[in-house]
């Protein structure tokens, strides 16, 4: 029988399979893909995420991996609105560290196998899991390309994490229900070749028609983000490109277009992330917007925390009380995740001309105080009130 089973291998899940079993127990992380996405969809490591993967012995790989940005600069009209600098505020990581999360995941992985080359299994989907009590037993059923012949596997563990995301198949098995809401807003962004002048700047375009964000990525990239009026789901790199060069001026190269997405935005909590032997970390227990980048840092905040209470529960230990502040907290600090991921969208929202202005002139004012300032930067960090582990 297996100490713990992770279902889902994405940055959240082989981060929790990796401090466990360096922790020397046996571990399985259950993967329905049969390979690792390529896709770059967060890029952004807060600095209290990178502290927690500090502990598996990435972090310092990762740091030279990346961009490290620390400074952004809000503007609109071509004029400056307002800057916020990260390396004022005296942390280990006076940063945020922009890295492709097929990085990370790459990373992560090879730290797994490191430690047992049998503990990521993929291809196998979650079909039923049943809780008896004492253990907890998961079937699963091969996914296309998996290759095993089409039979069914059974995998037993004393406990169970489900980090298998937002359409959590262990959150349904488990009937536990969630509350939230859709958002409005709608976005298409793209990766293209860095030409300009920004360097490791983060810039916010904050312009009548919504906003357009910039950030730099390894490889001389840049990844645009822009509120659309609608989900633009067949667009194309042009288009994007059009967009960007009509609200900032600035031009890209859309033929060297490296991704392209489009995608909403909502909000969902769990109503618990513990049931019985089971627990729901990352975007299983809460989904929040993108726009932030807080979301894989949340998760990776979640089993930081849930990590040394599961070494303990099976080491005999009670830890009853342990992981009901476990919840308490994390459940928190995803509420405040989510409602400082809100005010960003509603600050990247489009606005007549003129009250644009007016506002962007309060924006500015109020950045130029220093306990303002290092607040906000710390905020946009995830450093101050947002992570919820002191």
């Amino acid at each position: 029988m297996l100490d713990v089973a992770i279902v889902g291998a994405g940055p959240v899940g082989l981060l929790l399979g990796a401090l466990l079993l360096q922790e020397g127990l046996s571990v399985r992380i259950l993967e329905q893909r049969t390979e690792r996405s390529a896709h770059s969809r967060a890029i952004g490591i807060h600095p209290p995420g990178l502290a927690a993967l500090a502990r598996v012995g990435i972090a310092e790989t990762l740091t030279g991996d990346g961009v490290q940005i620390t400074r952004g600069l809000a503007s609109s009209g071509g004029t400056h609105v307002a800057g916020l600098r990260f390396d004022c505020l005296g942390t280990t990581h006076p940063f945020i560290l922009a890295v492709p999360q097929a990085r990370t995941e790459e990373l992560l992985e090879a730290r797994v196998a490191g430690m047992d080359p049998s503990a990521l299994v993929r291809g196998c989907k979650i079909t039923s899991m049943h809780d008896a009590g004492s253990s907890v037993t998961l079937t699963a059923a091969p996914t296309a390309g998996a290759g095993s012949g089409g039979s069914k596997v059974t995998f037993s563990a004393r406990l169970v994490v489900g980090a298998d995301g937002a359409r959590s198949t262990v959150r349904a098995e488990l009937g536990i229900a969630t509350h939230g809401h859709d958002y409005p807003d709608t976005y298409l962004m793209g990766d293209f070749p860095d030409t300009g002048t920004d360097g490791s700047t983060a810039v916010l375009y904050l312009e009548p028609g919504g906003i357009v964000e910039s950030f730099p990525l390894p490889g001389r990239l840049r990844r645009w983000v822009v509120h659309t009026d609608a989900l633009l789901k067949g667009a194309t790199a042009s288009e994007l490109a059009a967009l960007i060069r009509n609200r900032t001026g600035a031009r890209v190269d859309a033929d060297a277009n490296s991704m392209l997405s489009a995608f909403g935005v909502r909000s969902r909590m769990a109503d618990r992330m513990v049931s019985g032997r089971a627990v729901l970390v990352g975007d299983a227990a809460h989904e929040i917007s993108p726009i932030g980048g807080q979301g894989m840092n949340l998760g990776w905040l979640d089993v930081a925390a849930l990590a040394p209470i599961i070494t303990s529960a099976l080491r005999g230990e009670a830890t009853g009380i342990r992981l009901q502040q476990f919840e308490k907290t994390r459940m928190a600090a995803a509420l405040r995740a989510a409602r400082q991921a809100e005010v960003n969208m509603v600050l990247g929202r489009p606005l007549p001309a003129s009250f644009l202005k007016a506002r962007n002139k309060v924006l500015g004012s109020l950045a130029g105080m220093k306990p303002v300032h290092d607040f906000v930067a710390g905020r946009f960090t995830m450093q101050w009130g947002l992570h919820g582990l002191g």
